[in-house]
């Protein structure tokens, strides 16, 4: 059966993630997102959202975005 690559659990229900050309095997969500949900630059937390972008960093919300010093943050900036 499939390994998960996050929690190595071997489990007939994994499903596979194709993400930058590159394929990943997982056997929950949790664990996806745990591998490849980007993590907010200010507190910390997985995005599981939309979440907002500056430059390549990453923020869960805009409190967090104007707390780094962003101003006028808009989804995907």
């Amino acid at each position: 059966m499939p390994i998960c690559e996050t929690c190595g659990n071997d489990y007939d229900k994994t499903f596979e993630v194709l993400m930058h050309g590159e394929k990943h095997v997982f056997d929950s969500f949790e664990c996806a997102i745990r591998a490849l949900a980007p993590v907010c630059a200010h507190c910390g937390t997985r995005i599981v959202g939309h979440g907002l972008e500056r430059s390549g960093t990453f923020f869960c919300c805009k409190h967090c975005a104007e707390a780094e010093g962003v101003s006028g943050p808009r989804d995907r900036i």
